[in-house]
């Protein structure tokens, strides 16, 4: 059945499975997804809290004399009463005394013979308020947020030891082809080639934060596709490359059929990787890649990635672009709609001068790609486009001013 990438997507936020939860502590949940909210039990700060180094005061008393009492340091259990005419020697940090009505930093008052001085204040000046980063009873986190360092911020702040999160996509990989062979065998360089599909793949996903087996490669024969498709049944997704044209020996639909895969597509109207499919065998989600390198990398990265965020428990799931300028026009044959691998530099983008769906090279080149109508046969320069991340921080090569002015 042939679909739209706009179909394809929507069957596979339809049809991928939910991963499963579990309790683990805060400091090993780093990258997850959150299943659970998350709501404040503690105020943040707990109490008023001096912002600076310097001396509690009360406003009336400015321009006079004051008599510096003692101090209060951070973590002192304070009970003292201010009074007019006296100041306290405060810590950032330290608790703020009854009757203070304002810090004086340290740098800003004068020494007197019995004290110090200092000129007008405002008010509240340099004290934090209880619970006026968190208070108890907020919402901090939502269920389907991504734990980043500074969400577990948030979660150590409230004393949370524990949390629940969706388990992390567990992903096997294998590749079929009788032609291949692994990096670390010997080639026959007239008939037989490197199989760079299934690292890439695994690096990729282990790069999304996946655990992923990889399973092998399988020679074109029903026999041996069967014992890597038995090895793969456990995981969450299984991805593959090669078997999936129409060739006297591509073998992978028969096999997966055989195994009672659930078939949403089996082809996109996409260019390059129309026979990418995507299906079910009872809860485990399949992605069969073309066995060609470029074309099964980009297409991972659209549909590959789509799975793994419908699975993941995000809430943030979708795929979203940037826009950017072209940096120079770009021809190609109007049709179908196209993937095209280039690189975005901050600003614009540019189309590689050089990529086809057998090339390994395209997307180390690149770091990402725009996915052109199937009505366009020229994109003009400076024209606006929608630019998808394959791999970039934003990062330069040359040292650029970051002011905004």
């Amino acid at each position: 059945m042939s679909v739209t990438i706009e179909q394809a997507l929507e069957l596979i936020y339809k049809n991928t499975p939910l991963k499963q939860t579990k309790i683990l502590p805060i400091e090993q949940a780093l990258g997850l997804i959150l299943a659970e909210d998350i709501i404040a039990t503690h105020n943040l700060p707990p109490y008023n809290n001096s912002a600076m180094d310097g001396y509690a005061v009360k406003i009336d008393d400015a321009k006079r004399n004051v008599t510096v009492t003692h101090t209060i340091f951070a973590g002192d259990d304070s009970h003292e009463i201010l009074v007019s005419g006296k100041a306290i020697k405060i810590m950032t940090g330290a608790k703020i005394p009854e009757g203070c009505e304002a810090i004086v930093p340290a740098e800003d008052t004068t020494p007197s013979d019995d004290g110090v001085r200092f000129a007008e204040l405002k008010k509240g000046q340099h004290i934090r308020l209880c619970g006026e980063d968190i208070k108890s009873g907020d919402t901090l986190l939502h269920s389907g947020d991504k734990l980043q360092a500074h969400q577990i911020t948030l979660l150590a702040s409230q004393g949370i030891s524990h949390i629940k999160v969706y388990k992390k996509p567990q992903v096997a990989i294998f590749a079929s082809g009788s032609e291949l062979k692994m990096h670390f065998e010997t080639v026959e360089d007239s008939y037989q080639l490197y199989n760079t599909n299934a690292p890439a793949l695994k690096a990729r996903c282990e790069e999304l934060g996946c655990e992923v087996d990889f399973i092998g490669t399988a020679r074109d024969d029903l026999e041996d596709l069967k014992q890597h498709l038995k090895s793969a049944l456990d995981a969450d997704l299984i991805i593959t490359s090669g078997g999936v044209s129409v060739g006297d020996a591509d073998f992978t639909k028969e096999v997966f059929g055989s195994f009672g895969m659930q078939t949403f597509f089996d082809k996109v109207e996409i260019k390059p990787g129309k026979p990418t499919t995507f299906g079910r065998i009872g809860d485990t989600a399949v992605l069969n890649l073309p066995g060609n390198p470029f074309a099964a990398s980009i297409n991972f990265e659209l549909f590959g990635q789509s799975i793994l965020l419908a699975m993941s428990g995000a809430n943030e799931k979708y795929l979203t672009s940037i826009d950017a300028k072209m940096q120079e026009a770009y021809k190609l044959r109007a049709g179908r709609r196209t993937l095209v691998p280039g690189y975005f530099n901050g600003t614009s983008f540019k189309v590689l001068d050089k990529f086809a769906p057998g090339m390994v090279s395209p997307l180390a080149s690149s770091n990402a790609y725009i996915m052109i109508s199937e009505e366009a046969s020229l994109i003009e320069k400076d024209s606006t486009v929608k630019v998808l991340p394959i791999r970039f921080g934003f990062n330069s090569e040359v040292k650029v001013d970051l002011i905004t002015i």
